[in-house]
């Protein structure tokens, strides 16, 4: 398996690199908690609604938990905490939490692990940090168009005119 992507060209007015080429990743589908609980249970012993249920009481967790101002770390995925976004205060003291906070957001850090990269000129070892879940990522080119544009569309279901009707 290999992440999509397609190239597009920047065409912004206030770019720095107007003209240049880049690639931005394709999504194919959106993957609920039921297809990842069906996932889970061919690949254990447990059935589909316990790894539902462990799954839904999971979040009701993890939002408690990021609501009470702690991080939650789930070994080998990663770990979630809330951030917040604020409107500056003049002082300290003018610092008001119903009128300076502006949002919320949750942030995730993938677990990662550290591989040797060499040795710096003082000859210490470097490293580089690999996120678990990219260890061995590939991509390639998505297909231009998926939908064969070449044929005329099939008539909707239930469409009963007979052709030049």
């Amino acid at each position: 398996m290999a992440i999509l992507y397609r190239l597009y060209q920047d065409n912004r007015s206030n770019s720095l690199y107007p003209g240049k080429w880049y690639a931005k990743a394709v999504h194919q589908n959106i993957v609920g908690l039921d297809t990842v609980a069906e996932r889970i249970q061919r690949n254990c012993s447990m059935k589909k609604s316990d790894v539902l249920a462990v799954l839904t009481e999971m979040v009701e967790v993890m939002k408690d938990e990021l609501q009470s101002s702690n991080i939650v770390k789930l070994d080998g995925f990663g770990q979630f905490k809330v951030g917040i976004t604020t409107k500056p205060a003049a002082t300290a003291a003018d610092f008001n939490a119903a009128k300076n906070v502006a949002g919320y957001r949750v942030n995730f850090l993938p677990a990662s692990h550290s591989l040797p990269n060499g040795v710096n000129e003082k000859g210490h070892t470097r490293h580089i940090v690999v996120r678990n879940m990219l260890d061995g990522i590939t991509c390639r080119e998505a297909p231009k168009n998926t939908v064969d544009t070449s044929k005329p569309a099939a008539p909707a279901e239930g469409d009963n005119k007979q052709p030049g009707a």
